[in-house]
């Protein structure tokens, strides 16, 4: 059993139950409180739940996805989640066995190009109008009307990672609704882990840091940041300095899964994968700097 959780991110979704049917008999004029398709019948749900993207095939070539990409759609008529490079949103309609997607909104990170191809395959196939849906136990199929389709599974979502405790190693950072990923010279060392004691340590790319953290239903508020007093090269202090705005206000976060999303309080984002396993149960930084 899992709880779902309204958020402003694209792939913040309301759980419910909209449900398909094989035979497609509509049972009312309308879903409730929602714009998408009617509600029709069946044993086997379709909505409020993740359904992990296995492969798309078009033009008979078939391609793997990404093992992060996935789907969600919401008794509300919207869509979202990840196509394997970037956040995806969308309006759906259900009308029987049918979906039909609108325009999906993807954020804007550059990714390696082998995720950047599944995701533009991907985009392309949910694009067609009309979309045939078929579930067999686990698996769903969405095919075009041209023979192209997608197929997915649905397993039981894994726990979100605790913001406490976990080493939150950072890889995009940047302004507005998206972060881009960071420079090659301080990717893989940005990293921060809340602690126990309420503070927040971590390497900025460059220098050390560590502050006052508290959090509180889904808002953060900390202290002045201290920090160590290196000297780095051009983009790295640059980073760093993008960085430190998170301490200039309350901020924002929201955790799915293993990510954490940081919003500051001038509107930069930070993006963060968790590695519950590689955190000081304390929180502490051998040489972080101490207030």
């Amino acid at each position: 059993m899992h709880t779902q959780r309204l958020t402003l991110t694209l792939t913040a979704l309301a759980s419910a139950g909209l449900l398909l049917t094989a035979c497609g008999t509509e049972s009312g004029a309308g879903s409730e409180g929602g714009s998408g398709g009617r509600s029709v019948e069946s044993e086997v749900p379709l909505t409020g739940i993740r359904w992990n993207v296995a492969s798309v095939t078009v033009g008979g070539e078939k391609y793997d996805a990404p093992e992060d990409a996935h789907l969600k759609i919401g008794k509300d008529g919207r869509a979202g989640g990840s196509f394997g490079c970037n956040s995806a949103g969308a309006d759906v309609k259900i009308k029987g066995d049918t979906l039909d997607f609108g325009e999906t909104r993807l954020t804007k990170r550059a990714c390696p190009e082998g995720r950047m191809k599944f995701e533009e395959h991907l985009t392309r196939a949910l694009a067609e109008k009309k979309l045939t849906a078929k579930v067999d136990g686990d698996r769903l199929t969405l095919t075009t009307a041209k023979g192209d389709h997608v197929d997915l599974t649905s397993r039981a979502e894994e726990p979100d990672a605790p913001l406490t405790g976990t080493k939150w190693k950072v890889d995009a950072v940047g302004g507005g609704q998206s972060a881009a990923p960071l420079p090659k010279d301080v990717s893989g060392k940005v990293q921060l882990t809340f602690g126990e004691d309420g503070k927040v340590r971590g390497n900025l790319g460059c220098n050390d840091v560590t502050a006052k953290a508290e959090a509180k239903d889904g808002r953060l508020t900390f202290g002045t940041p201290a920090t160590t007093r290196k000297m780095c090269p051009g983009d790295t202090m640059a980073t760093e300095r993008k960085l430190l705005k998170l301490f200039d206000g309350p901020a924002r976060y929201e955790i799915e899964r293993n990510t954490l999303k940081l919003t500051a309080a001038d509107g930069t984002v930070i993006n963060a994968t968790g590695d519950p396993s590689g955190a000081d149960p304390a929180g502490a930084g051998r040489n972080s700097p101490e207030k």
